[in-house]
């Protein structure tokens, strides 16, 4: 048997809100090794005892098999004392001395949980707050770094044993999923009408904002991470109304569609011409608002983007029955 060696390792880059812990807990295991990983202020840091020709094992499959969210890079490598771990553990987060910060960003919805969305008999069937280590909320939910529930708008949320148990397994795609939830423990959707009524009903409340967005109402949609104003966007009373609630007289809004179509695009064709790299986009990840020519008859009212003939599209909604086919959005980050 070979001598026990140890090394520490500094991991900066997008390393936190992706799931990277987890993974480094099961690479880790893969190759045989004891320590510890934890989180720092804006990195990851790694001690990692075993034999030396697993730990170069370890270390050249770090960055290669890292999850699809994270951009890992190894700051620093050096020998250190061994302190006999006899397992890999995962360490609560600490405050490092000096920061180097990769806020995560919000990502789309994963297959895996689009796929559980969609199963009636998920538990999780049609929560419109769904996610898991490798998507849902990042960024617009931090207060702080290190990235834990607790620095986020979530602490108020206890987890139920049920979630509990996925936040605790590290084999499970939702092992320290920050944000996660479900009907039983997390948020709920609640529509308020200006008029005086309350929904607290999930389907009820979803229901309701439909309708008020065919009768041309303006629809504020406050989430776990900020806030957004919606309407119709073929409706161009309801636009020039937004325009004028926002003080926004010509700078254009932000079109959001449903998903349809083999390729998700179907919606999208419609109403713009885009280029195969706008295509890639608009349905990355990220879900940025992607730049495409309009078409002439889009059957949009013309004050969403007044005198231009292009059109921002804002990525692709993750259910046609979530989302009223085409809406206007301004954006806000409260």
């Amino acid at each position: 048997m070979d001598e026990l060696r140890a090394e520490k390792l500094h991991i900066t880059g997008r390393v936190q809100g992706v799931g990277f812990r987890p993974y480094i807990y099961r690479l880790a295991t893969q190759h045989d090794l004891n320590g510890w990983v934890c989180n720092l202020t804006g990195l990851v840091e790694i001690h990692i005892e075993g034999e030396q020709t697993r730990i170069e094992a370890f270390i050249a499959d770090l960055i290669p098999s890292a999850p699809p969210l994270a951009r890992p890079e190894i700051r620093s490598r050096e020998s250190v004392t061994t302190q006999q771990c006899d397992a890999f553990e995962i360490h609560h987060s600490e405050k490092g001395k000096s920061a180097f910060i990769h806020v995560p960003p919000d990502q789309y919805a994963c297959p895996d949980c689009l796929k559980e969305l969609n199963d009636p008999d998920d538990r999780r069937y049609r929560y419109p707050f769904i996610n898991c280590t490798q998507c849902g909320p990042r960024y617009t939910i931090i207060d702080r770094l290190p990235y834990d529930r607790i620095s986020t708008s979530m602490a108020g949320f206890e987890l139920c044993p049920a979630c509990r148990a996925e936040y605790e397994d590290p084999l499970d795609r939702r092992f320290h999923a920050q944000p996660l939830a479900c009907p039983e423990c997390g948020p709920q959707l609640h529509f308020r009408h200006h008029e005086g009524f309350d929904l607290r009903d999930n389907e009820a409340a979803l229901s309701a904002t439909i309708e008020g967005l065919r009768q041309g109402l303006i629809i504020a949609i406050k989430g776990i991470g900020g806030y957004h104003l919606v309407c119709d966007a073929s409706n161009d009373q309801a636009v020039r109304r937004l325009r004028h609630n926002k003080n926004r007289p010509h700078k254009p809004f932000a079109v959001m569609v449903a998903a349809a179509g083999e390729d998700g695009l179907a919606m999208v064709k419609n109403i713009a011409e885009p280029c195969e790299v706008a295509a890639g986009l608009v349905l990355d990840p990220l879900r940025p608002i992607v730049l495409m020519s309009a078409k002439s008859e889009s059957g949009l009212a013309e004050s969403v983007a007044p005198g231009l003939n292009v059109l921002g599209i804002r990525g692709v909604a993750i259910l046609r029955k979530f989302v009223l086919g085409i809406q206007a959005q301004a954006n806000s980050k409260t």
